[in-house]
């Protein structure tokens, strides 16, 4: 049995949390760094001050340190090429190179992709800079609402649904034009609005095998009752109860497998884990968007609900095994809540002490995975737009939802913010 092996885990969020919880749950006890890490993963290991970004110091560490397995949790390092980088230097990396992770950090290559492999998506156009008033007059000629994405990496908040044509001319302007997103808006997607409920859909592959988890369903925008801004995810329930094991299968078959087979058959082996967010439409499901790693409020419910030792699981990925591993999951629904700064996803104020997290965890089918965290003159204080997310297990999905509120309770930070509304949509939707 491999003993004490060093695993390090690129991010700083709640997924990065959970993650470095379930390892730590592991036979093989294997000794955890992060980079950097919050106030969270500094009880599981030791966090290193290397930004998540600057995956040179990365690499020069995992070298120095003799890393077993490095795991590539965010979008940017994944953009920025670390596994490439990695993977030139011999090191044992978890996680889709580059080009591979370009479903997620272009999403006029992902449209393309799907156009090109007959998916099911929306009806779409993209445009640059250079094209801004072919933009204006494209939405001329389209039916509202109609959606706005910044093409590039936006922290989850670069979609932007617009009621009225001078709603979509607006955010064309502030996308393309202004910059809200920086460089990740220098090319924009325009496309349909489409109607339904949306989930969320991992799964793991080792570029040549894949496994399908369960279900889940993030809620993206801020307000109660799906209103407001979008954001990073404010909480996540799993398994759906509306989603049956036919309508699994059917996206197992019309959506995962010909995607991962496509980018094998592009020359763009996916490995790691391929996330498309879908909407279950009255045609059946399509695909809003490709992520390539773990959501970060969803894993939070998937490490709760995981049944087998993490640690192999990433191994037998890395050494491409992953067909002779079987997943196993328990019979539990999961919930995970997220706690925000007053604010957020727009300004928002750092550093104030956080209390009642103990009593809060008293609850055995408590977790808290921190995100926005840190320890300032021996205080445990907001470092973030989402501090933390409450999770809690149970044999009904109600039950989980009532344990994980009822805790929250018990949570205080000077102003706290967060939906009372999660997972309630679900519960009574039939399709």
């Amino acid at each position: 049995m491999l003993q004490n092996k060093k695993v390090l885990i690129i991010g700083s969020g709640g997924r990065e949390h959970a993650v470095g919880w379930k390892l730590d749950q592991s036979l093989h006890r294997p000794t955890l760094y992060f980079a950097p890490g919050n106030a969270g993963t500094k009880e599981l290991g030791t966090n290193l001050e290397i930004k998540a970004t600057d995956i040179i110091a990365l690499l020069e560490f995992a070298k120095k340190e003799n890393i077993y397995m490095t795991l590539a949790l965010p979008d940017d390092p994944l953009a920025l090429g670390i596994v490439d980088l990695f993977r030139k230097n011999n090191l044992r990396i978890w996680g889709p190179t580059k080009e591979a992770s370009k479903l997620e950090w272009s999403k006029a290559f992902a449209k393309d992709f799907m156009h090109r492999h007959n998916l099911p998506t929306s009806q779409f156009r993209t445009f640059t800079e250079e094209q801004y008033n072919d933009a204006l007059s494209y939405i001329d000629t389209h039916t509202t609402p109609v959606v706005v994405k910044a093409s590039g990496l936006a922290l989850g908040k670069g979609v932007l649904i617009c009621l009225t044509r001078e709603e979509a001319k607006i955010a064309v302007e502030n996308i393309l034009i202004k910059k809200i997103f920086g460089d990740g808006g220098s090319e924009i997607v325009i496309e349909e609005f489409l109607l339904g409920p949306e989930i969320s859909t991992h799964a793991i592959s080792d570029g040549v095998s894949s496994k399908v988890f369960p279900s889940s369903q993030d809620h993206k925008k801020i307000g109660i009752g799906d209103t407001g801004l979008n954001t990073g995810g404010m909480g996540t329930i799993a398994p759906v109860p509306f989603v049956d094991e036919n309508l699994m299968t059917e996206i197992k078959n019309k959506i995962i497998l010909p995607t991962l087979v496509n980018m094998e058959h592009d020359g763009i082996p996916f490995e790691g884990i391929l996330y498309p967010g879908l909407i279950i439409t009255s045609e059946g499901p399509k695909i809003i968007e490709f992520n390539s790693r773990f959501g970060d409020p969803e894993v939070q419910t998937y490490m709760r609900l995981l049944d087998v030792d993490i640690f192999e699981l990433f191994d037998a990925c890395i050494e491409k095994e992953l067909y002779k591993f079987e997943i196993k999951w328990k019979n539990l629904f999961a919930c995970n809540i997220v706690l925000a700064s007053g604010g957020y996803p727009n300004a928002y104020e750092k550093g104030k002490v956080i209390s009642g997290i103990e009593e809060a965890q008293s609850d055995p089918d408590i977790v808290i995975f921190h995100a926005g965290t840190t320890i300032k003159d021996g205080n445990l204080v907001t470092n973030g737009g989402r501090v933390m997310g409450v999770s809690a297990t149970g044999i009904t999905l109600q039950e989980a939802l009532d344990k994980a509120y009822k805790a929250i309770q018990k949570i205080y930070y000077e102003g706290i913010y967060y939906r009372d509304d999660i997972g309630k949509r679900a519960l009574h939707t039939k399709l």
